[in-house]
């Protein structure tokens, strides 16, 4: 054989190698010590599986790898798993692995328990358009949580099930104007605001005050959700604060009442 022919044969020998898809690969978590360490792990995975790209593997690392990632023990790694083999987001199969189910579950609960990677779960994972951004005068109820601010600047977001292209979800965020500059607003079409603020913008979040109650839909609220009016809905108030104290960011979220649940863990230690 020929050198040309030696090379064209590696040529097409390279070419024909096979196209995988990444590998999936768990976002980073920094552990609270004071909430039960399955419960982040679960979450940030969780977050991890609903906002992963379209091309990624489906194939989770083992138990082993995802312990080690994660800083915890194979026995914690496990509990997270069960918590989310349970919610029907991954199938693990003997000798074979575990495997990111295709469809998750329909009815998801909103969970509170103090961990922000609970939060940017609970966002995660719906096709996201922007109806609107830009700076209002401050609103009379959120004074209180800018007391030195004259304006904020408002997201207005309508969330979409993946599949079926049914609302699920419309969420108004009201942010300091001097973060909001900081913002990219297609960033917001692809991640929540809670992970665009901590993992994009850079903001040391503190911690999040949550609010859920239950209210009826109003006429914005029914059309952009599809939902007769005066139906029910849960509507959630977050309210994020920075280290220094300051508040920079207040999420109001209306949820359909038919597709969520509300739901709160209490430990008992």
């Amino acid at each position: 054989m020929t050198e040309s022919h030696e090379r064209a044969g590696a040529d097409s020998g390279t070419a024909e190698q096979p196209r995988h898809p990444p590998a999936f690969a768990p976002d980073s978590l920094v552990l609270n010590r004071k909430l039960p360490l399955w419960y982040q792990v679960s979450q940030s995975l969780r977050a991890s599986i609903l906002g992963r790209p379209q091309d990624a593997s489906a194939r989770l690392p083992t138990e082993e790898q995802l312990a080690a990632h994660y800083g915890v023990s194979v026995l914690t790694m496990r509990q997270a798993l069960k918590e989310l083999e349970s919610e029907g987001l991954i199938s693990r199969h003997r000798r074979r692995g575990t495997f990111i189910e295709p469809r998750a579950r329909r009815v998801s609960p909103v969970r509170l328990l103090g961990s922000v990677d609970a939060i940017v779960a609970q966002q995660s994972g719906e096709a996201t358009t922007v109806l609107g951004h830009g700076p209002v005068p401050l609103p009379g109820d959120l004074a209180e949580y800018f007391p030195d601010c004259d304006e904020v600047t408002c997201y207005r977001r309508l969330r979409r099930d993946g599949e079926s292209d049914e609302p699920t979800n419309w969420a108004e965020n009201a942010v300091r104007p001097d973060i909001a500059a900081r913002i990219d607003v297609t960033d917001l079409e692809r991640w929540p605001m809670t992970k665009v603020l901590r993992d994009v913008v850079g903001v040391r979040i503190s911690r999040i005050t949550d609010t859920v109650e239950a209210r009826l839909a109003d006429p914005v609220t029914a059309e952009l959700l599809q939902v007769p009016l005066l139906s029910p809905i849960l509507h959630y108030t977050g309210v994020t604060y920075d280290e220094e104290g300051r508040v920079v960011d207040v999420a109001r979220i209306r949820y359909r009442g038919d597709r969520f649940s509300f739901s709160v863990t209490v430990e008992a230690h």
